[in-house]
């Protein structure tokens, strides 16, 4: 069975949430960032955490059995991580989970894993029900190589420019469900019925 780990991206800046961290919203009294990464260590893959350093974050995660990986240059944007993360990644495959997507469940991960190893040299892309590309996302050890080359806050987009990821849709529009403002916790809030 070909390896792969999981990486919870968590260190951005959460500028657009204002005075708050998005990440520290609750969900059933879970903070957004725990609960994601329990639903990831419960697919049983190794789990690694992007953080931006010391602080609230790394305290969420206390007592999680996920390797937390600082990322000192995270200002410079979300291919910081992804550089982060290359190393760490040993020659594996890696799912990226955006830690600020709460519809995405331990389920759709699975999901993406298995069609993966059916071809584990492809890209493999979750989708909406209607076939929208979204998030995660299995990127292949070849491209994982190349994490290390990446600038800015595009993530790793320009890995997938020629390549035909497989997509895997997903209930509803759970694949692009991300949630980066206040007005964004409050509408989904309201519409999904699930409060702190």
């Amino acid at each position: 069975m070909a390896p792969l780990q999981i990486a919870v991206l968590a260190a951005g800046a959460s500028t657009r949430m204002g005075a708050s961290d998005k990440l520290a919203e609750t969900l059933q009294g879970v903070p957004l960032l725990r609960l994601m990464v329990e639903r990831a260590l419960a697919t049983g893959q190794p789990v690694l955490v992007t953080v931006p350093g010391p602080g609230p974050r790394r305290d969420m995660l206390e007592g999680l059995d996920a390797r937390l990986i600082e990322v000192a240059d995270a200002s410079d944007g979300m291919a910081a991580s992804f550089r982060s993360i290359g190393p760490q990644a040993r020659g594996q495959a890696v799912m990226i989970v955006l830690a600020d997507m709460p519809e995405i469940e331990t389920g759709d991960m699975l999901a993406l894993i298995d069609a993966w190893r059916e071809q584990p040299d492809r890209p493999v892309r979750a989708a909406t029900e209607d076939g929208t590309p979204g998030q995660p996302v299995v990127f292949p050890a070849r491209l994982v190589a190349r994490f290390g080359t990446l600038a800015g806050d595009a993530g790793a987009r320009t890995l997938l420019e020629g390549e035909r990821p497989r997509l895997v849709p997903l209930p509803g529009r759970r694949a692009v469900t991300d949630l980066d403002t206040p007005e964004d916790w409050a509408a989904w809030r309201a519409a999904t019925g699930i409060a702190d």
